[in-house]
């Protein structure tokens, strides 16, 4: 009779389609692993610009209105992935407006408002309001139209009234800090929480989800510096720029290990979910878990970085490594969030089984949907840069120190 079980499960483990009537579809679809991720970024990028802000560490300067703007940019759209997978979209304003504490989702409402309107908003206004009463008075047409709008039409720029803005920007990215660990936290701790799934259920798992996402927003905050320095034609800050790689391989250090030990776990333990999710790692996930998040997104990042902590190319050399790595990370995180939740619903819950998950080109869960709500984000952040120009902004406190 265990013979027969053996062998009956030999042959179910190798059965590419769910055995059960009730688990033929997975429920949720590349866009919702556009939602953590896209969240991650802007918790990464906000905790960079914190660096320069709060911990006053002045060579990251020329990246911290690129990181906030970004940060904002990415905020707008983090919702979207999920009101588009949404069967009746029309109703996602409601998990924003009724209260629900047991409901993690619904608390997201709260948080994601809070971090929209509250940390970002008020970061970013307190930040350029100076700056924009004096653009205001330097441009006509739209602009000076917007500039006038968004600084509520006040025109105090006396020091005292800076140093108050300074101040609250200050409390209010101090606040923001924690919130970054919340907002995205939590979305490891939805994960995390489902028990009934073996791949989520660790307690692990909204450490990793927030290391892997400061991975993804300094890569992503490197990458558009450097891209935007080219386009502008504008030197870049090579100190700058080190020291980003510099914290970026500290913080990926910490992510790869606490994935390693998360996986020593899994194996030390072994569980009876283990020869299940052993099948599921070196079957359909082995090339996007070891090839693309593995190698690509994480060993060779790390690498890299690890051998420029003792020897540097020249700077040319550089800069074109750092754009390739912010790349490579920033799929291999893309790719850590398909494999958590694509990868949590290719086995069937009773360990018996594999399924697959194809996506198609066009509709509302379709390649065509997702690269939708990722480009927005960078449309949205051309505007704030066109808007508000951080590199403007460094100039012109520069005159007034020196007036």
């Amino acid at each position: 009779m265990e013979q027969h079980l053996q062998d009956l499960y030999e042959v179910l483990s190798k059965v590419d389609g769910y055995v059960y009537p009730n688990e033929i579809e997975l429920n949720w679809s590349i866009l919702i692993v556009l939602y953590p991720y896209i969240t991650g970024l802007v918790a990464g990028a906000f905790i960079l610009a914190s660096l320069e802000r709060i911990f006053k560490i002045r060579i990251l300067k020329p990246t911290y209105g690129i990181a906030l703007l970004t940060a904002f940019s990415f905020m707008l759209v983090a919702t979207m992935p999920l009101v588009s997978h949404l069967g009746k979209p029309l109703r996602a304003y409601e998990i924003m407006i009724t209260p629900h504490s047991s409901s993690a989702m619904a608390i997201f409402g709260f948080v994601y408002l809070w971090y929209l309107m509250v940390v970002l908003f008020l970061e970013i206004w307190f930040d350029y309001r100076r700056d924009m009463v004096i653009w205001a008075g330097e441009t006509t047409g739209f602009k000076r139209f917007m500039y006038r709008l968004l600084s509520l039409w006040t025109t105090d720029i006396s020091p005292k009234s800076v140093a108050l803005d300074n101040r609250i920007g200050y409390i209010v990215t101090v606040i923001g800090v924690p919130s970054a660990f919340l907002l995205h936290g939590y979305v490891g701790f939805i994960f995390g929480s489902i028990k009934a799934n073996p791949w989520w259920s660790t307690v692990l798992m909204p450490v990793i989800f927030l290391f892997s996402a400061m991975v993804s927003g300094i890569a992503l905050v490197m990458g558009i510096y450097i891209i935007l320095s080219k386009i502008r034609r504008q030197v870049i800050d090579m100190n700058c720029l080190d020291t980003i790689a510099r914290y970026l391989f500290y913080i990926l250090i910490i992510d790869f290990t606490l994935e390693g030990l998360d996986q020593i776990h899994r194996i030390y333990v072994a569980e009876e979910s283990f020869e299940a999710l052993h099948k599921l790692v070196f079957g359909q996930l082995f090339f996007t878990l070891f090839i693309v998040q593995g190698f690509f997104g994480t060993i060779l990042p790390l690498l890299t970085l690890g051998t420029f902590q003792f020897y540097k190319p020249r700077a040319e050399i550089r800069k074109v490594i750092y754009l390739v790595l912010s790349v490579l990370i920033l799929i291999g995180i893309f790719f850590m969030r398909w494999n958590v939740v694509i990868g949590g619903q290719l086995f069937s819950k009773s360990f018996y089984g594999y399924t697959s998950y194809k996506v198609g080109m066009i509709g509302a869960e379709g390649y065509l949907m997702a690269a939708i709500w990722l480009i927005v984000p960078f449309l949205i952040l051309s505007f704030l840069l066109w808007l508000l120009p951080p590199w403007k902004k460094i100039e012109t406190d520069h005159g007034n120190l020196e007036e």
